[in-house]
C-alpha cells in the first residue's frame, strides 16, 4: 500500500492523460482524414486547450507533432486509395466517397485554380472548410504523382494544425477552467466550418 500511495503520488493525472490522449488524438485525426465525417479541426483545437493548461513542458509541441503527422498521413493514404481507384475499371468506394464530398461547381473552381496556381492551391485547401476533398480529386483528375501531391500536402497538414492549435490556444487563454476552453473552441471551430456555406447560400439568394 505504501509504495502505491507513493506511485500515486509521484504520477501526476497529467502523464495518464498524455498517455491516452496523444494516441486518441493521432487515430482520431487519422480517421477523420480518410472518413471526412469526424471533426478533425475540433479534435486539435480540443487537445491545444488541455495542452495550454498543462504543466509538463512540450505539450504543445506534442500536438502539433501528432496532429500534423496523423493529418499527412491520412492525405497520402486517401489519395493512394483514390488513385488506385482512378487506375481500376471498376473504381472504388474511396473514389466514389471522395466523388460524393466534391460538387461538380468546386471541383471545376479547383481545377482551375489548380491549374494556374499548383501546389499553392493544395497548402490552401485544408484552410478552407470542404475544400480539401474537391481539390485532392483535381490533382486525382490531373494525374498528380504521389511524390508530388505529398510534398504539396506536407505544409498543408502543417498549415492545417497550426490554425486549429491557435484556435484551441485561444480559447485556452480566455478561460481558467480547460473544458470552458474547449467548448470555446469548438464553437469556434464550427462557425468557421459553417460559415463559407452560408455566405455561398447568402450571395446565392441574392
Amino acid at each position: 500500500m505504501t509504495l502505491l500511495a507513493a506511485t500515486a503520488t509521484t504520477v501526476p493525472p497529467e502523464s495518464t492523460q498524455q498517455a491516452i490522449g496523444y494516441p486518441s488524438l493521432f487515430l482520431l485525426v487519422l480517421i477523420g482524414a480518410l472518413v471526412p465525417v469526424v471533426p478533425t479541426g475540433a479534435l486539435v483545437s480540443s487537445a491545444a486547450v488541455v495542452a495550454f493548461h498543462q504543466t509538463a513542458p512540450f505539450s504543445l509541441a506534442l500536438v502539433f507533432v501528432t496532429a500534423s503527422t496523423a493529418a499527412f498521413l491520412g492525405d497520402v493514404t486517401l489519395y493512394w486509395l483514390g488513385r488506385r481507384g482512378m487506375g481500376s475499371k471498376n473504381g472504388s468506394r474511396w473514389l466514389e466517397a471522395i466523388r460524393a464530398r466534391a460538387p461538380e461547381e468546386r471541383l471545376t473552381q479547383a481545377q482551375d485554380r489548380l491549374a494556374a496556381h499548383g501546389v499553392a492551391v493544395l497548402v490552401l485547401s485544408r484552410l478552407v472548410p470542404a475544400g480539401r476533398l474537391p481539390v485532392m480529386l483535381a490533382c486525382l483528375l490531373a494525374k498528380w504523382p504521389m511524390r508530388r501531391f505529398a510534398r504539396g500536402n506536407f505544409p498543408a497538414c502543417l498549415a492545417w494544425t497550426v490554425t486549429y492549435q491557435l484556435i484551441g490556444i485561444l480559447g485556452g487563454s480566455l478561460f481558467d477552467e480547460p473544458w470552458e476552453g474547449v467548448v470555446a473552441a469548438i464553437a469556434l471551430t464550427l462557425v468557421i466550418s459553417v460559415a463559407p456555406s452560408v455566405w455561398r447560400r447568402v450571395r446565392s439568394a441574392r
